[in-house]
């Protein structure tokens, strides 16, 4: 295991933790790039890993962490993975003409013209679930439902399969402080048990809807990397074992008083961070992950648990500007959220480079320096890995599926299909 380590031991994520395989470097001498490479030994090894942790919890697929058809059907074909966690409506319909059945809608939608075509697709709406957090939500399902044309189309339709949305934040102090100290992702409004059994019954009074699911994702549990000696880290550590001793309690008290109202198929959770502590609070029927597949460079930043990289872009060197540098073609893949450089795609192979300090990774162009650099030709590729794991397909048209060192298939991403989500 090579890294780089600032003073205060945490992890610089603009350097991988982990070597590139001779093996996967040699299928990839000869190929034409820039390209994404996808190595299938380490994500079915990622596939086992996941399983193990989840203990014994089925597995929804977070699908946007991939956006990669293929890899997606891999995955499903995985006795611990059941059902996927889409992204958008239209995503979900993609997906279903595939064959894919089971699919959780993560995000409320409004798009109005994406959920008539949902609406009248014949058996969409018995295995698509759609996501909500408030009455709003609610009136335009309805709305969108009622707006069809064809008659026959808005009676086959069927029932409106509902989740709720359950925020899963950490509010330090919030009896005092409300929501001033918020750490974790802001979604719903939905935070309490009369929130949840409020909106519950909203549910159950309208025609034509079943309340089927809870969902609650803990951001900063699951999307929080906590490894290092700095005081952040540290902080970052004891910040998540109080989140996660108010989230198992608070999570109970909404669970019983929504299952008191109403039988629920499925209360889903958690994210490749969280498994541990997800798998463990006995209230959850099912784990969220995605990511852990392809574990991107903000995972190597977690102290729990150690996936295999497995996607990988490579880019060629195109100049030698001076000694000590070289410079690739593009490369600036950054990852979303708040910018910062973790969000940098992280330098895999070969040792010794880095960013300039003025450049950055750059849209058309990236310099790189150190004594990686010297023994680097024109052509050669440097590999790189992404900080976020889907956010990658959206930069190419296909992975590259290396295995047993050798390219033996190309699988298209979202892009590639031309999917537009």
């Amino acid at each position: 295991m090579i890294g780089w380590w600032s003073a205060s031991g945490t992890a610089n994520l603009r350097y991988s933790i982990f070597m590139v395989s001779r093996e996967l470097r040699h299928a990839l001498s000869e190929v034409a790039a820039p390209r994404a490479v996808l190595d299938l030994d380490a994500f079915d090894a990622n596939l086992l890993a996941l399983t193990r942790r989840a203990k014994g919890l089925p597995i929804r697929l977070a699908t946007k962490s991939l956006r990669t058809p293929a890899a997606i059907e891999r995955a499903l074909a995985h006795p611990g993975y059941s059902g996927v966690l889409a992204y958008s409506v239209p995503e979900a319909l993609a997906l279903h003409a595939r064959g894919v059945r089971d699919i959780l809608i993560g995000y409320p939608s409004v798009d109005r013209a994406g959920l008539r075509l949902l609406f009248a697709e014949p058996g969409a709406t018995a295995n698509i679930t759609l996501m909500i957090d408030s009455t709003a939500h609610l009136d335009i399902l309805e709305a969108a439902k009622s707006s069809l044309t064809d008659g026959a189309a808005r009676g086959a339709a069927g029932r409106i399969r509902i989740c709720l949305d359950v925020d899963a934040s950490y509010r330090f102090g919030e009896r005092v402080l409300g929501d001033r100290f918020h750490i974790g992702s802001r979604r719903s409004p939905l935070r309490d048990v009369e929130d949840a059994t409020t909106m519950a019954r909203h549910v159950m009074a309208r025609d034509g809807f079943d309340l089927v699911g809870l969902m609650f994702y803990e951001g900063q549990i699951a999307g929080t990397a906590d490894a290092g000696r700095s005081a952040r880290q540290v902080a970052v550590r004891v910040m998540q074992k109080q989140s996660i001793r108010e989230l198992a309690g608070r999570r109970a008290r909404i669970v019983a008083a929504v299952r008191d109202l109403t039988d629920l198929e499925f209360v889903n959770g958690g994210g490749t961070g969280s498994f541990e502590s997800s798998a463990g609070d006995g209230v959850l029927t099912e784990l969220a992950a995605g990511s852990g597949l392809f574990s991107p460079g903000l995972f190597d930043g977690y102290t729990h648990f150690q996936h295999n990289p497995a996607a990988y872009f490579v880019i060629p060197v195109v100049r030698r500007s001076g000694p000590g540098w070289v410079t690739v073609f593009k490369g600036g893949f950054i990852a979303s959220g708040v910018p910062g450089t973790d969000r940098v795609p992280t330098i895999a192979w070969p040792e010794g480079l880095d960013y300039s300090g003025l450049e950055g990774a750059g849209e058309v162009q990236t310099p790189l320096t150190g004594p990686g650099a010297e023994d680097l030709r024109l052509g050669d590729l440097v590999w790189f890995r992404h900080a976020k794991a889907g956010e990658l397909a959206e930069h190419f048209n296909d992975f590259l599926v290396v295995s047993g060192g050798e390219i033996i298939d190309t699988w298209s991403t979202y892009r590639g299909e031309g999917w537009v989500l």
